[in-house]
């Protein structure tokens, strides 16, 4: 009865989805693209298929040492990786070009997932971290197609919600396969909510496993070529909120380091052209990656391109993570740590809790309150050159402590296909 009632409520809704899709669309039109993806109209695949799923960007990156990985076993299969949005999809392509297969995740009514599964026919499902949605879950099952949930993670305010909810969510838990969690603790809440104990298992977070290709590096040596030496800190994945905070600080941080450049990219591209002139009101040289404009006379150097987050990492002195100035959850903050730069954070981290007790644990990671905290923490490692390489050299190595993860989920997806 839950699961009926869900579903029809998910169909009653989905017009106002695919309106809101089309209204979105008017300043992202990649939203549109492929729209009939989303009802589960795909292109046909043949032979076996390896469907990996993650819903976006944060994601679709950790996902990709696993798909490197599969793609080196040479399994015979065709990987198609899906997510529910177009910068997630965008950051997949840029990363394997033609080497896997791309659609976005259809909408979870029971037309769109069994119209998918038609028509993709995959031999598993990979999902990464907690995207559960019901009809996906319940009809691999019935198609005997294993759903793995990888890098999983569960917090005690979602636990009780799907004890709230049991009715629904049991049935989808007891189809789930198999559970390769971050932690012991995540781990046990999944257990709690109704995936069977021995289905569940602990394996670290693949996020540790976080690699960098050599184009990637070849490509943040140009950038700090072109910037003769400037001191560079960075303010990754920012959200509305957190911009003028950070632009804030960055005054603050001019008046002790004249020369210094902030490196900021908004999380989503539809604001790459309010925080272009947010940066501008405030009196700032700003330069846009987009337009290929030079950041050496910059004072801010606006990232306004898809899927180079992570060099653009490298290019820099000193991270701040986004997200975790507003109550947002915060976002990797491996990614720079493996290039072994000091790594700041707001205190809003909840979506990375496990992570961030391991870097807080060895002071991988510095927490600030707010801006003015933020400015002065980063100045004084700008004015530090030996405190600034001890605080990137821990960061590093808790990212090196702590990999592993990824060797145990190939392994036990191997096994279980």
């Amino acid at each position: 009865m839950f699961h009926f009632i869900y579903s029809q409520l998910i169909r009653l809704a989905l017009p106002f989805i695919l309106i809101r899709l089309w209204w979105q669309g008017r300043k992202a039109p990649a939203l549109r693209r492929d729209w009939q993806h989303r009802l589960g109209v795909v292109p046909e695949m043949s032979g076996p298929v390896i469907w990996v799923h993650a819903v976006s960007v944060g994601e679709t990156i950790a996902a990709g040492p696993l798909v490197r990985r599969l793609l080196a076993k040479e399994l015979g299969a065709t990987i198609l990786m899906t997510a529910m949005t177009d910068t997630g999809l965008a950051q997949a392509r840029k990363m394997f070009g033609d080497k896997v297969a791309y659609a976005y995740a259809p909408y979870d009514t029971p037309g769109a997932i069994r119209r998918f599964l038609r028509r993709v026919n995959p031999g598993i499902l990979v999902i990464l971290e907690t995207e559960i949605w019901p009809n996906m879950i319940r009809q691999c099952r019935r198609r005997r197609v294993p759903v793995f949930l990888i890098n999983a993670r569960l917090s005690e305010r979602s636990a009780q919600g799907y004890e709230k909810v049991k009715g629904l969510a049991a049935p989808v838990m007891k189809s789930i396969s198999w559970v390769a969690a971050q932690a012991e603790p995540d781990a046990e809440r999944f257990r709690r909510i109704g995936v069977a104990t021995d289905r569940v298992e602990v394996t670290g977070s693949v996020k540790f496993d976080v690699d960098i290709p050599d184009d990637v590096r070849k490509a943040s040596e140009g950038i700090r070529k072109t910037l003769e030496g400037r001191k560079v800190w960075i303010a990754g994945s920012t959200h509305s909120g957190e911009d003028e905070q950070l632009l804030s600080a960055h005054q603050s941080i001019l008046e002790q380091h004249d020369d210094a450049l902030l490196i900021i990219v908004p999380r989503h591209p539809e604001r790459f052209d309010t925080v272009a002139a947010m940066a501008e009101a405030k009196g700032y040289r700003v330069a846009r990656r987009s337009l290929s404009e030079n950041p050496r006379q910059a004072q801010v150097y606006l990232g306004d391109t898809m899927g180079e987050l992570m060099t653009l990492y490298g290019a820099s002195d000193i991270a701040f993570v986004g997200g975790s100035l507003i109550e947002r959850g915060g976002h990797n903050p491996l990614e720079p740590a493996a290039w072994g730069i000091p790594v700041f954070s707001g205190p809003h981290v909840f979506n990375f809790e496990t992570i961030y007790d391991r870097l807080i644990a060895d002071q991988g990671v510095q927490m600030v309150e707010g801006c003015q905290d933020l400015a002065q923490a980063v100045s004084r490692l700008m004015s530090d050159a030996q405190d600034c390489k001890a605080y990137g050299e821990r960061a590093l190595a808790v990212v090196n402590n702590n990999r592993g993860a990824l060797d145990k989920v190939v392994e036990g997806i191997i096994e279980r296909v």
